[in-house]
């Protein structure tokens, strides 16, 4: 692999989130007496605001104001006051990443403000040359723009990037952006469109740096 800097995803690739923020969510369907559509809400999973908006619009029409005001302030109320836990391997391999002076990014859909105040509060903000995140780009995952607007920052080519994922819509920006990737599932499994991609499935970040020690 030749590769010169490192982007990652953030919420269910570094930070354990994912559970959390479905969980929030299924209690504010309960809280407002409305239907968890876990399909709906399991594609979600890796867009920005835009994309999340128009999917759960779909799924709860008119109650969506409602419902998002309930989930969002119990969510809030507990990100950014809490550090969320840190997934397998993520110190071990930012830490290697920094001693091999390969410069690494975020690259997520969360909105800027969320997304460092969830990094400080985890520990690892200092890590990372770059954040880039889902308000700063027109066009969210699974669009590339997000990924090829993160190696800009960071000088170098797409080609020459590693990407982290954890979700089918993160991968499928990433790959369009032409990374190397490598996927580590979270929540979703991924599909058999995204597995006829051909880029690295792995359990844990910490066989992403076995694999890259290797």
């Amino acid at each position: 692999m030749n590769y010169k800097a490192a982007i990652f995803d953030m919420d269910g690739l570094l930070l354990d989130t994912e559970r959390l923020c479905m969980r929030i969510f299924q209690q504010a369907c309960e809280t407002l007496s409305l239907p968890f559509h876990k399909d709906a809400y399991l594609s979600i999973i890796g867009r920005n605001s835009a994309g999340i908006e128009v999917i759960l619009r779909n799924a709860y029409g008119d109650d969506l104001p409602k419902l998002h005001q309930e989930w969002k302030q119990n969510y809030d109320a507990i990100t950014h006051h809490q550090a969320i836990d840190l997934k397998d391997g993520v110190i071990e391999l930012l830490q290697w990443l920094k001693e091999n002076n390969i410069p690494t990014c975020v690259a997520t859909s969360t909105r800027k403000e969320l997304a460092k105040i969830k990094l400080d509060l985890a520990g690892i903000s200092g890590y990372f040359d770059n954040l880039t995140c889902g308000c700063e780009v027109e066009h969210g995952k699974p669009n590339p723009e997000i990924y090829l607007l993160a190696a800009s920052r960071l000088g170098i080519e797409p080609s020459n990037c590693l990407a982290f994922e954890d979700s089918n819509n993160g991968v499928l920006a990433a790959v369009s952006a032409g990374m190397q990737t490598f996927q580590i599932p979270d929540l979703v499994e991924p599909s058999d469109e995204i597995i006829a991609l051909g880029h690295a499935i792995k359990p844990s970040l910490a066989d992403v740096l076995h694999k890259l020690k290797s």
